[in-house]
C-alpha cells in the first residue's frame, strides 16, 4: 500500500454559495477513487450554516448553563438548538445532534470565522457527502470517495483529533470478524472505524490554526468491506449512560 497525500492549497475565503467542489476541482486534478476530506466548517460556510451571536436570543436554560461554563449565553442557546440530546451540560455542554454526532457544544465552532459569527454542523452530513461525490462525478466523471470531517477532544486522553462525521462512497466501519489473525484464530470484535483514521490524518494536515488547508485528498487507497453503523446506539453506549447516571447526582 502507497498511499499519497495531496494538501488542497490556495482556496479563497469561502463564502456562502461557493460551489466548492468546483474550485477544489480548479486547483487539484481529481483521479479515481480518491478519498476527498473535507473540514466540515468550510462546507458549512459555503451552505450559509452559519449564525450571528446578535441575532440569537437566549432562553433561561441557555442563561443557566452559560453560568456554569462562563460562556456567552447566546452561543450556548445555539448549542442547544443544534442538539437532540444533552449527555451533560457542565463544566462544557456534551449532546447528541440529530444525525447521531456527539460532541462537545454539538460542534459549534467560532474559530477561523469572522468576529460575531459562529458555524454549525452540516445537518445531514452524509447527504452532504453524496452531494460532494455527486457534484465531483459532474465536474470530472470520476467517482471519488469523500469524507466531511470535524475535530474533536477525546475520553481518557488530552488534545483533539479529526473525525468523521460525514462519508460517501465506502464504508465507515472495516469489519473484521469472522477473518483470522496470522495464528489462524477467528476475529470475534475487530472492527476498524477507517473513516475516523482518515479523517485524523486529513486534520493533521489541515492544521488548527491559519494553515489554510481546509480539504486533503489521499490517492490510492484500497477498498474494504464494512458497515456504516459508526455509532453506538444509546442501549449500546456504556459511556453515556455512566454520564447520564452522574447528571441525576
Amino acid at each position: 500500500m502507497n498511499i499519497e497525500i495531496v494538501p488542497v492549497e490556495g482556496l479563497p475565503i469561502i463564502q456562502k454559495g461557493d460551489d466548492l467542489p468546483a474550485l477544489i476541482c480548479n486547483i487539484v486534478e481529481i483521479n479515481e477513487n480518491d478519498i476527498l476530506c473535507i473540514a466540515s466548517s468550510v462546507y458549512s460556510k459555503s451552505k450559509g450554516y452559519c449564525r450571528t451571536l446578535s441575532s440569537i436570543e437566549p432562553e433561561i436554560r441557555a442563561n443557566d448553563i452559560a453560568k456554569k461554563c462562563g460562556e456567552d449565553p447566546r452561543f450556548i442557546q445555539a448549542v442547544l438548538d443544534e442538539s437532540e440530546d444533552i449527555i451533560i451540560d457542565h463544566p462544557f455542554i456534551l449532546s447528541q445532534l440529530k444525525h447521531g454526532h456527539v460532541g462537545v457544544r454539538a460542534g459549534v465552532d467560532n474559530s477561523n470565522v469572522e468576529d460575531g459569527i459562529i458555524i454549525m454542523l452540516p445537518p445531514d452530513p452524509i447527504g452532504s457527502a453524496d452531494e460532494i461525490c455527486e457534484r465531483i462525478y459532474e465536474i470530472t466523471g470520476k467517482k471519488i470517495r469523500v469524507i466531511i470531517t470535524d475535530t474533536c477532544g477525546r475520553s481518557f486522553r488530552r488534545g483533539q483529533t479529526g473525525v468523521a462525521i460525514g462519508w460517501s462512497g465506502m464504508s465507515a466501519i472495516h469489519d473484521y470478524r469472522g477473518d483470522h489473525d496470522l495464528f489462524g484464530r477467528e476475529l470475534e470484535i475487530t472492527e476498524e472505524a477507517v473513516v475516523d483514521e482518515f479523517a485524523a490524518f486529513a486534520n493533521f494536515i489541515m492544521g488548527e490554526s491559519n494553515r489554510g488547508v481546509p480539504a486533503v485528498i489521499f490517492r490510492n487507497s484500497p477498498y474494504w468491506e464494512g458497515h456504516n453503523e459508526l455509532y453506538f446506539k444509546p442501549e449500546e453506549d456504556i459511556t453515556r449512560a455512566a454520564l447520564k447516571d452522574l447528571k441525576r447526582f
